[in-house]
């Protein structure tokens, strides 16, 4: 079973492994509480669970649902999490899809492919998955016109918690690159703790088409969370 707040979380928590952020952005801490596993930094704000991922399935759905009946789409997830994007992203492709996840920590790859695997129902065994361990940004510097949708689930959204560097993706530059490496009328899906007017400005003057959603974090209940459909012309 759940639990039912963070308050919870911290006084019946177990420290299970941690793992350092590259570039001295900190400690993430894996915890259980019963049955479940939460992810936290420097011992005190929970990033994510494994009970409240409805809008991480949420966003990979958004996304995917836009470049539905292409021939072999190819998506790039900024964020491996606790793998439920990836896993939602994989259950709205076809067979001819591939799925490339950047995962900054290889910890969390490893978390993935051990005790946290089998909540998402482990994505990452999918023959369609490509894991690469690195800085999404360096993706997006480095190919042009390369993916149908880009997903990106980094930090807390423009307004980040656990590395200065990922600022950049939400920059206009970061925009520019992730409009650049999108295929035409391809689709970048950015997932938020919390909606931003100026965010959604900075995309529309890149050159995307945007709309905003809100869906709560868990079961149609807790914070409403933001995700940004921002869609390239031609």
């Amino acid at each position: 079973m759940a639990p039912d707040s963070t308050d919870e979380i911290i006084e019946t928590a177990e420290l299970i492994d941690t793992a350092q952020i590259p570039g001295g952005g900190g400690e993430l801490q894996l915890f259980k509480c019963d049955a479940e596993y939460s992810i936290s930094i420097d011992g005190s704000n929970t990033l994510m669970s494994t009970w409240a991922h409805q809008s991480e399935d949420a966003l990979a759905e958004l996304a995917c649902r836009k470049i539905a009946g292409r021939v072999q789409p190819r998506v790039l997830i900024g964020g491996l999490g606790m793998g439920f994007t990836l896993a939602a992203a994989l259950r709205h492709l076809g067979a001819d899809a591939e799925v490339v996840v950047a995962e900054l920590v290889p910890g969390v790859v490893a978390w993935n492919r051990g005790v946290l695997g089998i909540f998402a129902g482990h994505p990452l065994r999918d023959a369609r998955t490509t894991v690469r361990e690195g800085d999404v940004a360096k993706l997006l510097r480095a190919q042009r016109q390369a993916y149908d949708a880009i997903l990106l689930d980094v930090d807390n959204g423009p307004k980040g918690l656990t590395r200065k560097k990922n600022d950049w993706l939400y920059s206009t530059d970061g925009l520019i690159a992730a409009y650049e490496a999108l295929r035409p009328e391809g689709v970048l899906a950015v997932w938020s703790a919390a909606p931003s007017r100026n965010f959604m400005e900075r995309l529309r003057k890149v050159g995307f088409r945007v709309k905003q959603s809100r869906v709560s974090e868990q079961d149609n209940k807790g914070d409403l969370h933001a995700i940004w459909l921002a869609e390239r012309g031609c």
